[in-house]
């Protein structure tokens, strides 16, 4: 972070998931281009040492430790936010769970928590949001959904529903807000270095993922952050709708 203002001095952002991989990077860039930001996941410890990065180099930081799934702790993040710094500019839905795995003899709860956290949180998240920015007369939704919202695998049935249904809110929503003011893209990572292949609870499913991961070189969260912070800081007359992002050797 450098002593000049950055593009984003001002603004107020949220991030969801901001305990590791995407969240954290994208709570760092957005802060390194001067914006408060307001950290939220489970995991309070990591959320407290993004918050201190953040302080050190000189930004502002608000820790709210929720679970976006739960309708009424997402309505108390955006509640923190507006506390904390009189306005809500970008709110990245960033909080997901890839849980691969056959539609046959699946484990169906892996299912429900996808719906709850990839879709529900998001759009709680969203709706509570959403009012601040109307009065604002701008604002930027961004959700994080995958080239799995795009494409399908035998393994990714649930988790692509989880996200083919990320791009319709978001599209459905971009229309019905252009006229406020407020922007709304979507961004597709490919294979991502993160945290995420971790949750997948069927076995023969991760491995295989994982000997997959190991033929390519992946994205790394920085390149995601840097998708996000080039969508939030154009020109207002700009909205960039979706952002698709491979490895170069993904097929």
């Amino acid at each position: 972070m450098n002593s000049t203002p950055g593009k984003l001095s001002g603004k107020a952002a949220i991030v969801t998931g901001a305990s590791s991989g995407i969240g954290v990077a994208t709570a760092l860039a957005l802060a390194g281009e001067g914006a408060a930001v307001v950290l939220t996941a489970r995991r309070e410890e990591r959320l407290q040492d993004v918050a201190r990065r953040i302080r050190t180099a000189g930004g502002q930081a608000e820790v709210v430790v929720a679970d976006v799934a739960k309708e009424a702790q997402a309505q108390e993040i955006v509640q923190r936010a507006m506390d904390a710094f009189g306005r809500i500019d970008i709110l990245v839905n960033n909080a997901g769970l890839m849980l691969l795995g056959p539609v046959v003899g699946a484990d169906t709860t892996d299912w429900q928590r996808m719906i709850d956290v990839n879709l529900l949180g998001l759009m709680y998240a969203t709706h509570a949001a959403l009012p601040h920015m109307q009065r604002q007369g701008e604002g930027h939704i961004v959700n994080i959904s995958s080239v799995s919202g795009r494409g399908a695998s035998p393994t990714s049935a649930g988790y692509s529903a989880s996200k083919w249904a990320v791009g319709g809110f978001s599209e459905g929503l971009r229309q019905e807000v252009r006229l406020h003011g407020i922007r709304v893209t979507v961004i597709e990572p490919g294979v991502v270095a993160t945290e995420l292949t971790d949750h997948i609870t069927h076995q023969a499913t991760k491995s295989s993922y994982e000997e997959r991961i190991k033929t390519m070189t992946p994205l790394e969260a920085e390149d995601i952050a840097a998708a996000v912070t080039y969508a939030v800081t154009q020109p207002k007359r700009v909205n960039v709708n979706q952002l698709l992002i491979r490895p170069l050797d993904q097929g």
